[in-house]
């Protein structure tokens, strides 16, 4: 059959509750135009983020009544521990309330003033955990990856070349290689197994420690099936294993490829880093065997984790998002191509040409796509990644915004309401208008800040 079906039936809903054009520009103005200060409530259709907003299964609901809540050696740990690594073949699995507590732990070890830590794009949480200990987080992706328009398997590539003077003119500096799959910033977009084996081996030959961020592991192990030679007749889960056989370390938010509404991880082999780790999670976190977790989310991350590597779900996964783009691409409004894992991305830069980059393409996109229909969209721009430690702003390399699709929850006909809202956006195109940021905090802003309309 060429129709793609969702691979599961509902068994449980949740009402919509449908506003008006009006009641949503009174909730914008109240909102100070960031989506983030919108109530749930009054979204429509909602793909600000997947993290933490996937339907979880009958299984994983039957897992969380196994929980147990002891505050040392739970068996639910140990259920979590073997599922982990059984994709992912690390020594030490330290568990987390989420992935940015993985990353807070990992770069208070080995971040501070002066250290240089490169990824082919570091998303908003690690940026803001590496430059909250005085460390700088630089950017080595392929330049195809910074062009939205152009099709490529796996734009999430590091620029391996880039990578290799980087270190050698860096070295002492770097305390780790990091690299991200899938890679969100740009696009969703893949890395190539042949991409990840080639800068394991340039942090090897500089003795640093290969590190990845795998919130969207079971993504990226799709695509490499799909589009990388020798990979289409292999297991998922055979090329996740390989995928991370090449890393010494991870971190992971749960939140995102493993089905779960809380939880994540670090992953380590340096037995020293990882004692140190564990010393930090319990001054933070909570003991090592549940770190910050309830023992019933860590049973619902085991039995997710059985659940992302079927291939009937991934290929249903990334169609979705690929049948919007392609339907928004026939209408004249700018995607990233190809379409990534989890989300789609639309070019606001290049839509909303009228509007310079530091006055917010993507924001003024997103609000105007709520204001329409009542979606919310999350910019990856300017307003996330133009605003440097030091005070100043540049563009950032891309204007986007962000549809995420939580796992399981919509449906074919909210697609179609998507693709339809944007027919809308088109028509008052020109009338949209850029925004300033009427007040800002000192890191990751776009959480928080405050918007005004230009007029």
């Amino acid at each position: 059959m060429k129709t793609i079906i969702e691979p599961f039936r509902i068994k449980s809903v949740e009402p919509i509750r449908f506003t008006t054009v009006d009641e949503r520009r009174a909730l914008l103005k109240y909102a100070h135009f960031n989506l983030f200060a919108i109530k749930s409530d009054d979204v429509i259709i909602d793909l600000l983020t997947d993290s933490g907003t996937s339907a979880m299964s009958a299984a994983q609901w039957a897992a969380v009544m196994k929980g147990d809540e002891s505050y040392a050696g739970s068996p639910s740990f140990f259920r979590f521990e073997a599922a982990v690594r059984d994709l992912m073949p690390f020594r030490h699995i330290i568990p987390t309330h989420q992935g940015r507590a993985a990353e807070a732990i990992l770069f208070s070890l080995i971040g501070g003033k002066g250290r240089r830590i490169p990824s082919n794009t570091h998303f908003d949480t690690t940026r803001g955990n590496i430059e909250g200990t005085g460390a700088e987080a630089h950017d080595l992706l392929i330049a195809e990856g910074r062009n939205p328009a152009l099709d490529h398997p796996f734009k999430g590539n590091m620029d391996v070349a880039r990578l290799d003077v980087f270190l050698r003119e860096h070295g002492d500096a770097v305390p780790c290689v990091m690299i991200t799959v899938t890679n969100n910033a740009g696009g969703g977009q893949p890395v190539s197994l042949a991409n990840i084996r080639a800068t394991a081996e340039v942090a090897k030959r500089h003795g640093k420690p290969f590190i990845i961020d795998g919130c969207r592991f079971a993504e990226n192990a799709w695509f490499i099936k799909q589009r990388e030679e020798g990979q289409g007749t292999r297991a998922i889960k055979d090329i996740v294993r390989d995928m991370f056989a090449f890393a010494d370390g991870m971190t992971m938010s749960a939140k995102k490829d493993a089905f779960a509404n809380i939880g994540g991880w670090l992953a380590l082999n340096d037995d020293a880093l990882a004692e140190k780790a564990r010393t930090r999670l319990i001054q933070t976190e909570g003991f090592p065997t549940y770190g910050g977790l309830a023992g019933r989310d860590l049973d619902a991350i085991a039995q997710g984790l059985s659940e992302i590597i079927d291939e009937d779900y991934l290929r249903y996964r990334v169609r979705t998002n690929a049948y919007i783009s392609e339907r928004l691409d026939a209408m004249g409004v700018p995607v990233v191509k190809p379409a990534g894992g989890h989300a789609v991305f639309v070019d606001a830069r290049g839509w909303l040409s009228h509007i310079p980059p530091l006055s917010y393409p993507g924001q003024a996109l997103a609000v105007a796509l709520y204001e329409v229909a009542g979606i919310r969209g999350c910019e990856i721009g300017t307003v996330m990644f133009g605003r440097h430690p030091d005070g100043s702003e540049t563009p950032a390399a891309m204007d986007l915004v962000r549809l995420a699709m939580p796992r399981r929850v919509y449906t074919q006909s909210h697609a179609d309401y998507i693709v339809e809202a944007f027919g809308k956006v088109a028509a008052m195109l020109t009338s949209l208008k850029g925004y300033r940021i009427a007040w800002e905090p000192p890191m990751m802003r776009h959480f928080t800040a405050k918007f005004a309309p230009l007029t």
